[in-house]
């Protein structure tokens, strides 16, 4: 079950933040994989969120957010269907070919 939290900080550099709830006293971690927003993700300190959360916590947190998103809105499944390009957020393939060896060259 969802719990109104409020972003403490967010740092949009490294994708991550603490938000802050009755419930996780002391903060709650959160990662923007695990945010429950359409494309990228993008919250400022003092916003109201939704949260679900867990524990152990995370990089000294006492609390890790599970799922999060702004308060108001509904949650979005980030990867619905990312291999049929219709969850939103970013995905991409790498494929890595290698040529024969040519057995003239020495190594």
């Amino acid at each position: 079950m969802a719990v109104i939290g409020t972003v403490r900080e967010w740092n949009e550099d490294e994708g991550w933040g603490v938000l802050d709830s009755p419930q996780t006293p002391g903060g709650c971690w959160a990662h923007f994989s695990h945010a429950a927003v359409a494309g990228y993700a993008a919250f400022t300190a003092g916003q109201a969120v939704l949260l679900e959360w867990e524990e152990p916590g995370q990089d000294g947190w006492p609390y890790r957010a599970v799922r999060f998103w702004p308060h108001g809105e509904q949650p979005v499944d980030r990867y619905a269907d990312t291999a049929g390009g219709t969850g939103g957020a970013y995905h991409s393939t790498l494929t890595l070919t290698f040529d024969e060896p040519d057995p003239d060259r020495r190594s």
